[in-house]
């Protein structure tokens, strides 16, 4: 099954990237939660209290935690972004950057079982 998985292509975008990581995560059986911009007259944003800014794509929790941040292959990292997973990775956390190429990197970690 995880040869099959592994010869997917996933999309180039980052709302079909997040799409296809959500997919193959509910098939291993992780819980996932992603926070999306409401949309408001001034357009779309995310309402945040305190440090929220730039927390992570995807919460995946399964028989662990892991913090997922989603860029394209040219997107970057905000400094925001890289705070909060250099802070989760910091205390302990499974705090991750993954983009289209490291799709078989995916598959394995989420197959994976403690």
């Amino acid at each position: 099954m995880s040869r099959l998985l592994k010869a997917i292509t996933p999309p180039e975008t980052e709302a079909g990237f997040q799409e296809a990581v959500m997919a193959l995560a509910h098939t291993q059986g992780w819980l996932v939660a992603h926070f999306r911009p409401a949309r408001t007259d001034q357009g779309s944003r995310t309402p945040v209290a305190a440090e929220g800014a730039g927390f992570p794509d995807l919460v995946l929790v399964r028989d662990r935690v892991i913090f997922a941040e989603l860029k394209t292959e040219r997107g970057r990292v905000r400094p925001e972004q890289q705070r909060w997973l250099d802070a989760l990775a910091g205390a302990g956390a499974e705090a991750v950057l993954w983009r289209p190429s490291d799709w078989e990197t995916i598959v394995d970690v989420l197959a994976r079982r403690r």
